[in-house]
């Protein structure tokens, strides 16, 4: 994600020497300079000089970066702005592991990114002032559109729905490959229509001026065939086994954050 991040921060005309990234792994950083002609340091403090801190780091690995960044923050005039991309670490106890009164912004981006088609949402906590907000969102937009939540927990509900919800769709797309192939088709025939019929799909949606229940309904014609398999999905319950799916996947981001915030030191 971090990658996706420079990349698209590069492409949209960010000067690539004002980007500087603190990478342990010496190889790995010289394939990053190499690759985008940014700054790289094996410092991570040497990141407090920037207005932007992005925490693009594993959750289970934040707490440790947190306080190591914590022990210098104090000697930065003026504070940066933190974003973090860890999934379900709460901005809480960033701030606290970062010695308090940070501006943190949180969010939670999908793996679409990497193609720049990514859908984020971002919670800014109460110290994030307007240009700070403005900043976060002129990062994350270069991978994708950025959706701000008034409430921290509503981030598991975009968790449940955007951040999960690629894996949800490739396995609808899977089901209907497999089944087409067992209706006859080859299976690259069967793939190709699925792949072409999905990106259709979404295009039209994010393209329309109707909701979606209105496009579904415009397709739909009395007696014919996609009303047919319509009715077979709902005498399944298939609405109320997509809250359900959702429903569990928000709770176990809420859960996740409870076994994260546990301080280790």
């Amino acid at each position: 994600m971090a990658s996706s991040l420079i990349g698209g921060l590069t492409s949209s005309a960010a000067p690539p020497a004002h980007i500087l990234v603190a990478e342990p792994n010496a190889v790995q950083r010289e394939q990053l300079a190499q690759q985008f002609g940014i700054q790289t340091t094996a410092n991570n403090s040497d990141t407090l000089k920037a207005d932007v801190v992005v925490l693009a780091v594993k959750p289970q690995l934040l707490q440790t970066v947190c306080r190591q960044l914590g022990e210098t923050l104090g000697q930065s005039n003026p504070q940066p702005l933190f974003i973090s991309i860890a999934a379900g670490v709460r901005s809480a106890d960033i701030d606290r592991w970062l010695g308090g009164n940070q501006a943190i912004v949180r969010c939670m981006p999908n793996t679409p990114s990497l193609l720049q088609s990514g859908a984020t949402g971002l919670y800014a906590n109460p110290q994030v002032n307007t240009r700070q907000k403005t900043l976060a969102e002129n990062i994350l937009q270069a991978v994708g559109i950025t959706l701000w939540v008034n409430r921290e927990d509503e981030l598991d509900a975009v968790t449940a729905v955007s951040g999960s919800g690629p894996a949800y769709f490739f396995l609808l797309m899977e089901a209907m490959q497999q089944a087409g192939v067992k209706l006859g088709l080859e299976p690259e025939t069967a793939e190709k229509l699925v792949l072409q019929t999905a990106l259709g799909a979404a295009l039209m949606a994010d393209n329309s001026d109707v909701d979606v229940a209105t496009l579904r309904a415009r397709v739909t014609s009395k007696g014919g065939t996609t009303e047919q398999a319509i009715r077979s999905f709902q005498a399944a319950n298939f609405e109320q086994l997509v809250e359900n799916a959702l429903k569990t996947a928000s709770d176990r981001s809420q859960t996740l954050a409870d076994e994260l915030s546990k301080d280790t030191a």
